[in-house]
């Protein structure tokens, strides 16, 4: 399945603004938006949220299936997808990472 079929699979995102991403402190790390280029990565890491309360290193794993053909691409160009970046680097450590779900 390529990305844009899985993207019909996952929940709608419409009720929301953003996702923060937070480190142990609560302290925000990154914020992606429901706007265009970002809507897609916003229903993978919603989803992901939502199955493992946080992005796990094994929510990380299952993102980057999630993404499809644009993780390969990520692994070949590193910096031009940061949003599956941070999965890559996630999958591999053991921290997980709560997330905070902004409302429309």
């Amino acid at each position: 399945m390529n990305f844009a079929e899985t993207l019909k699979t996952l929940p709608a995102i419409t009720h929301l603004a953003a996702l923060q991403l937070l480190d142990a402190q609560g302290q925000v790390l990154a914020t992606i938006e429901n706007k265009p280029g970002q809507a897609g990565s916003l229903a993978v890491y919603a989803a992901l949220a939502q199955r493992h309360g946080a992005i796990t290193p094994a929510a990380a794993a299952e993102g980057l299936v999630l993404y499809a053909e644009h993780t390969a691409d990520a692994q070949a160009h590193p910096g031009k997808h940061p949003n599956i970046d941070r999965l890559l680097a996630w999958a591999e450590g053991s921290a997980s990472y709560p997330v905070q779900l902004v409302t429309a």
